[in-house]
């Protein structure tokens, strides 16, 4: 009887303890779900923010920002995206009729007028219409959650339709000529610039720049998870990715860039800083070699940190930028 009695109690404290184990699991998988994902609006920067910073790290754009919005060039569009919710996206038209372009795309909780250095090299220094949206989740652009760039990878497709039909030239016998496009992304924006580069794509894409873009979510979060809190990947990535597929559709081990480059075919230009270390420079590497197929380049940016290889080379960075999209004019 003792025997059987003492059994009983190894097996109710042996479920006790698994119980606490998936309660304790399922709250550090909400907890940093909710820490990686979740950004309410009311946290969201304004514009004026992202325009001010601008202006302190790249002083160079300074009179062309002023111009631009005093002449009132900057213009915003809101769309309503396929899946259902309403996306924001500034843009402006080159200082001569054009059919190039850019698509500009933000990092990780900025919002457009974060990248106006961008477009700044597009539209000041090579003469290119410019749209910058607002990712879901981020700027005026609605959503609840950060997709990381996988799931913004349909919407940013969407964005390059948007932005032929503003900029598309159009001639005197009624002609119409499609846009010539590049995407350009940072960060966040790179790794959406390298998800989108594994769709089908129209004609009119003609290349991608990917700056400081991640392998993958569940790499980079890995990365994040051992060097904020000093955990290892098993079994917490596990556990939360599973709730992101539960709660959002999409798991961080689906959100594969380094899959979706290595079944790229247009011309990549590949730049991240040697120093960075929110999205590791290790990356950089294994993404470039996992691109195969069409043209491809590199730019190692020296001494800079994460997405400040414009900032801290930007003469460099235009020529390279310039040298590589212009091999698609």
């Amino acid at each position: 009887m003792k025997q059987k009695k003492m059994r009983k109690i190894g097996i109710a404290s042996a479920l006790g303890l698994v119980v606490l184990v998936v309660l304790g699991l399922y709250g550090a998988s909400n907890y940093m779900l909710n820490y990686s994902l979740n950004y309410p609006k009311e946290e969201r920067m304004t514009a004026e923010h992202w325009k001010n910073r601008m202006k302190n790290e790249c002083p160079w754009m300074i009179g062309w920002m002023d111009s631009v919005y005093q002449h009132h060039c900057v213009k915003d569009t809101f769309v309503t995206m396929p899946s259902g919710y309403k996306a924001h996206a500034i843009y402006l038209y080159a200082p001569k009729t054009t059919e190039k372009t850019a698509v500009v795309v933000h990092g990780y909780q900025v919002r457009s007028e974060g990248m106006l250095h961008i477009a700044y090299l597009y539209n000041h220094d090579m003469g290119y219409n410019v749209l910058l949206p607002d990712l879901y989740g981020h700027g005026e652009s609605e959503g609840d959650h950060i997709q990381m760039g996988w799931k913004d990878r349909w919407d940013v497709i969407r964005w390059s339709d948007i932005a032929n039909e503003i900029f598309k030239v159009k001639s005197e016998e009624r002609r119409v000529k499609n846009t010539r496009q590049v995407i350009h992304g940072i960060s966040m924006g790179a790794a959406t610039t390298m998800a989108v580069s594994g769709e089908k794509t129209p004609d009119y894409v003609k290349c991608f720049v990917e700056d400081c873009g991640y392998t993958s979510v569940w790499d980079e979060f890995s990365a994040q998870l051992k060097e904020q809190f000093g955990l290892p990947a098993f079994p917490l990535m596990n556990t939360t990715s599973a709730l992101c597929q539960h709660r959002y559709g999409w798991s961080f081990a689906e959100a594969q860039q380094i899959e979706q480059v290595r079944k790229s075919t247009k011309p990549m230009l590949f730049i991240h800083g040697d120093k960075d270390a929110f999205v590791p420079y290790a990356m950089l590497h294994p993404l470039f070699e996992a691109k195969t197929k069409g043209r491809k380049a590199i730019f190692i940016a020296k001494g800079s940190v994460h997405a400040m290889a414009y900032r801290d080379h930007h003469e460099a960075y235009t020529r390279i930028v310039r040298d590589f999209v212009s091999q698609e004019e």
